[in-house]
């Protein structure tokens, strides 16, 4: 009799157990559902592997472009005190401290346009979002091509000749297509200042705003992408003076990466290339994109002409190098360390390690670097024929006194020779 009644006693606390447990399970689910109702929304934390650019009411896709190198004498570009106008910073730096609203952002999306604009220099880097280049209405050769195969062709052939609407803006609200800026508006920020053919003021006279939907492009470049047209881009000095304009644009435009390189002219394939591939993300020509292409976000680079260097041949400027050590410690407008930021971007670009240059800055001794430049042919306007660049190559350097330094300054023999020699 008590054998049964213990038997049963177990029974019911074997039946007990498992709703006592779902009872618990029932209360503690219920009260954890009131303590998240109870808490205010918080997003999720964003995934640090995902890497977005929010810029003026749009979210571009993850970039693959190069990353900025470590730079020593890197200096902010953006975000301080403009240096006064005409000073060494202003020429070589950020001088372009006046920004000019031509299309204003708007947060409900749409494109937008802007000019940066440098009283020192006389001249403008130009932005915009949501910008369609059409290479049918710009008359110029493809580009890109091997010199062999268009030797003797003439050089206006290569430089770019715009219809009107060969650049679109889109505005960020319905309207008519318009001119996107004026004559007045040209000469006041982008003066063709003693050029005689500005590329960049005619692509720009050429823009036309459109309304929302009317680009109609063949392809969507997602990520920051500078239009650059070249004159003397077979010289190494003028090539120089593109490079710096491009550095510049891409710093004052704040760009979070190194943007791709879009030729706007139909330059045959020059050596000097490589170092415009080293240098930004990617290079290709206007003329060889299949149709209409537009850009989330385009920015137009200065000719190489309105540059501080070419500048220098011509006007009187004060100017002196120093490091950014010492300027971020004491700031001298005359004084700046940005060809030395530009030198360790081209040093990086190139993958060469950075120490040993700065190692060799701070020695005592001169450090001289000797060029041997091969035969080779320029442009399609040279003879064709392969020429010797120096008359006498086989006397050009001999053997001197060890820590001792010392030439003859050479004379021009004729069309490309010099004539030279080192005792």
């Amino acid at each position: 009799m008590m054998a049964g009644r213990a038997h049963g006693h177990r029974n019911r606390l074997r039946r007990l157990i498992p709703r006592v447990l779902l009872i618990i399970f029932a209360v503690y689910a219920v009260s954890f559902a009131i303590y998240l109702l109870r808490q205010p929304h918080r997003p999720p934390p964003p995934d640090p592997t995902l890497r977005t650019d929010v810029r003026d009411g749009f979210r571009a896709p993850p970039s693959s472009q190069k990353p900025w190198p470590r730079l020593p004498s890197f200096l902010p570009w953006v975000g301080g005190p403009a240096p006064p106008p005409h000073t060494c910073e202003a020429y070589f730096g950020n001088g372009f401290s006046r920004r000019v609203e031509v299309l204003p952002a708007r947060g409900g999306g749409g494109g937008w346009f802007r000019c940066h604009h440098s009283e020192t220099l006389g001249s403008s880097i130009c932005e915009g979002a949501r910008v369609r280049l059409d290479p049918a209405l710009i008359a110029m050769s493809r580009g890109g091509e091997p010199l062999e195969q268009v030797m003797g062709r003439a050089e206006e052939e290569e430089l770019p000749k715009y219809e009107p609407g060969a650049l679109l803006v889109e505005r960020p609200s319905a309207g008519r297509m318009a001119p996107l800026v004026d004559t007045g508006f040209l000469n006041n920020y982008v003066p063709t200042g003693g050029i005689g053919m500005h590329t960049m003021r005619a692509l720009l006279e050429s823009a036309r705003v459109v309304p929302p939907g009317e680009l109609h492009c063949s392809q969507w470049v997602e990520e920051p992408t500078l239009l650059v047209t070249r004159f003397e881009y077979a010289n190494l000095f003028h090539t120089i003076t593109d490079w710096y304009s491009a550095y510049v644009s891409s710093r004052v435009t704040n760009l979070p990466n190194r943007p791709n390189v879009v030729f706007v002219d139909g330059h045959c394939k020059a050596q000097l290339e490589q170092t415009w591939e080293a240098l930004f993300s990617s290079v290709t020509y206007a003329k060889n994109f299949s149709g209409p292409v537009c850009f989330r976000r385009a920015i137009l680079s200065p000719l190489g002409y309105e540059t501080a260097m070419f500048k220098g041949l011509s006007e009187s400027f004060s100017c002196e190098g120093a490091s950014a050590q010492s300027l971020r410690g004491k700031p001298d407008y005359d004084k700046t360390a940005r060809l030395s930021e530009f030198g360790e971007m081209i040093v990086a670009s190139f993958g060469l390690p950075q120490d040993d240059i700065m190692s060799s800055k701070k020695s005592n001794g001169l450090n001289v670097l000797f060029v041997r430049r091969e035969d080779y042919l320029a442009h399609p306007r040279h003879s064709g024929k392969v020429e010797s660049r120096l008359s006498n190559e086989h006397e050009g350097a001999t053997p001197c006194c060890p820590g001792s330094f010392s030439s003859n300054r050479g004379s021009w023999g004729g069309p490309n020779t010099l004539s030279f020699s080192y005792s």
